[in-house]
């Protein structure tokens, strides 16, 4: 692991500490599952709690959201698509192929740098039963390959009490469009 994907041991308590008071406001994400257990994985898996310090950095605010095969499962619990990851198209392939006005990055490749996975619309459907997110901005999801490959993109909201998807080029970008990512620890 290089340093730079890395926290200093202070860094690594003052995150985890944030996370622990996070956990334990929003105790209905999580029914069931203990902290320490969830503090244990996180203190063996230093590259993961590196992921997550770039999840709350970007205005994620990740929380626990379940546990699967062992692993706990945090997701992007912010009010609204992270602020720190809005306005960027869906992939390389989209960024490149725009010629004029390109936003910085891509989700997919903030994504990868973050070490994360970007949000499919079954996970954001559950995301959505934890409470009301996304009712100002929208944020894109796993585009299927079918769909990416005639150019397209998808992207998800919530209005007027329901999930709605969509769909857009995937080189589109707007500052109120950004992605949730999901890792598992």
């Amino acid at each position: 692991m290089s340093a730079k994907k890395s926290l200093s041991s202070q860094e690594s308590s003052e995150l985890l500490e944030l996370l622990k008071t996070r956990f334990e406001k929003n105790k209905d994400r999580h029914k069931y599952i203990e902290w320490s257990k969830v503090q244990a994985k996180l203190e063996a898996a230093p590259e993961k709690l590196w992921s997550l310090n770039e999840m709350e950095r970007t205005g994620g605010e990740p929380d626990v959201v379940g546990q699967e095969k062992g692993e706990f499962v945090f997701y992007d619990c912010s009010a609204e698509s992270p602020k720190g990851r809005r306005s960027l198209c869906y992939d390389r392939a989209a960024l490149d192929f725009r010629k004029e006005y390109k936003p910085e990055n891509s989700a997919i490749d903030l994504a990868n740098e973050i070490g994360i996975e970007i949000l499919t619309e079954d996970q954001y459907r559950e995301l959505q039963q934890l409470g009301n997110f996304d009712l100002k901005t929208s944020s894109w999801i796993k585009t299927p390959e079918r769909i990416r490959k005639l150019g397209g993109g998808i992207f998800c909201d919530r209005r007027y009490d329901t999930v709605f998807v969509y769909h857009n080029g995937a080189e589109s970008y707007y500052a109120a469009r950004g992605f949730r990512g999901s890792l598992r620890v």
